[in-house]
């Protein structure tokens, strides 16, 4: 049976009432919360694995719920909404979701990426080493943390996930659907919008100059790659 605490975050009663018996139903621990400044307050005195957040709430949006979740902390998040434009998917992302689902989503469909989410992908480097240097950043792979100059630098759990499997992978152009599959899941290959926001995120917390990057590459018509020195 899956395991794992879920907090579903909706204005709807009834969004959250069958939300909450369909994922007791599959094994998951369930709370729920009405509001953004609610779930902020549960998510201060609770730990959980992840939040299905909805982005149209009242008051405090879906938006800057996760703005202000990621800053004190890297628990797995899925936005819920109506809308479906690409620009919605990737502000929702931009502000550190790791997935996002339109309404009305079928059940399985939900469960699939309730899985991807709480997937840890727990790969490391081919050689064994289990921890890496990307300029002034120190990649520690078994404690999933990196840290600059003494001060560590906080990833959500898919943006390690990713640049984890990239530094397997060190100074190979990596293809979109490959990096999807294998940090998101099978069921992912065409959503290159994740990866650019992902990227993007990694870069500005990795990146000496984000807008002239060293480390994290494009790779034109292909994918990425993760440039590092054989030193």
């Amino acid at each position: 049976m899956p395991e794992g605490r879920i907090l579903v975050v909706d204005d709807e009663p009834q969004i959250r009432r069958v939300m909450r018996a369909t994922l007791v139903q599959e094994g998951y621990e369930v709370m729920d919360a009405r509001s953004g400044p609610d779930a902020l307050d549960r998510l201060h005195s609770e730990k959980f694995d992840l939040i299905l957040l909805d982005i149209n709430m009242p008051g405090l949006t879906g938006i800057e719920t996760c703005r202000q979740i990621r800053l004190v902390s890297d628990v797995g998040i899925i936005m819920m909404t109506v809308r479906d434009k690409e620009s919605d998917k990737v502000e929702a992302l931009d502000v550190g979701a790791d997935d996002y689902v339109t309404k009305p989503f079928s059940m399985p469909e939900m469960l699939a990426r309730i899985r991807a989410v709480l997937r840890r992908n727990s790969t490391l480097p081919a050689t064994g080493i289990s921890n890496v240097w990307i300029g002034d950043v120190e990649v520690d792979f078994r404690s999933r943390r990196l840290t600059s100059n003494g001060k560590q630098i906080r990833l959500s759990a898919k943006e390690f996930d990713l640049l984890a499997y990239l530094a397997a992978h060190p100074n190979r152009a990596i293809p979109h659907e490959e990096l999807l599959h294998a940090v998101w899941g099978p069921e992912y290959g065409e959503e290159r919008e994740y990866l650019r926001v992902f990227i993007n995120r990694l870069r500005k917390k990795i990146e000496p100059s984000p807008q002239d990057p060293q480390f994290l590459i494009k790779e034109p018509w292909i994918g990425y790659s993760l440039k590092l020195s054989d030193k």
